[in-house]
């Protein structure tokens, strides 16, 4: 059996992350006391949403973090979010996570994502995909500010003893997501529905340029 690991925004979903990235704002700079509105040019990409709001408040002078911007940031994402993200999942996505779920002695699924774990989750129900990861699993940004921690993290919860490397996939659509899946040594599948080419997600062992495409990877994968 496998265990697939999703990343959330530009594989998951597109185009979703608008909202978050404002509420992210809204919420560290009300905590802190600073407009990060007017802060540019920090990466969101393949990040953790700590590492982030870290490298906000860094550029607007501000040196500690005080923790109540994860909750502030969930609540106020929790006010921003629109009530329908359906027209968000990417292409071919619900084929694959359908023809996926539909085999459940083969393929487990699972999430590692930036996003903070109830952000993640407020954001997959909306889109009407939050059904297909089952709670208490996977590894999410609220969990280490370091991206590529996070799939040890999953596959701890998913098993005691930690699920094993050779059993487990990243799937994602950015370099950071393969440099993740590289820091913990399992293998890692790239799609093309984020802001990266085919040819920028060449490092990863499998790229495709719609998640219908993955399928066949995983069987041999198996």
């Amino acid at each position: 059996m496998l265990l697939l690991l999703f990343d959330i925004d530009g594989t998951l979903l597109q185009r979703a992350s608008h909202e978050h990235a404002i509420a992210l704002r809204t919420a560290a700079g009300r905590v802190h006391g600073v407009d990060l509105s007017v802060v540019d040019a920090v990466e969101y990409a393949g990040r953790t949403d700590r590492a982030i709001t870290r490298d906000l408040l860094t550029a607007a002078g501000v040196s500690e973090v005080d923790e109540a911007w994860v909750d502030e940031t969930v609540a106020e994402y929790e006010r921003l979010c629109p009530p329908d993200l359906s027209a968000k999942v990417a292409p071919g996505m619900v084929e694959l996570l359908d023809a996926l779920a539909a085999r459940p002695d083969e393929f487990r699924l699972s999430l590692v994502t930036g996003n903070l774990e109830a952000v993640a989750r407020r954001k997959l129900a909306a889109a009407g995909i939050g059904h297909y990861f089952e709670p208490g699993q996977g590894g999410f940004g609220s969990d280490h500010e370091e991206r590529g921690e996070l799939p040890a993290i999953a596959r701890g919860r998913a098993s005691d003893p930690a699920w094993p490397r050779e059993r487990t996939v990243v799937i994602g659509d950015t370099p950071r997501d393969i440099a993740c899946a590289r820091v913990d040594e399992v293998r890692v599948a790239a799609v093309a529905t984020g802001p990266y080419t085919v040819e920028a997600l060449a490092d990863a062992d499998a790229v495709a340029d719609d998640a219908r495409a993955l399928l066949p990877v995983f069987e041999d994968w198996l």
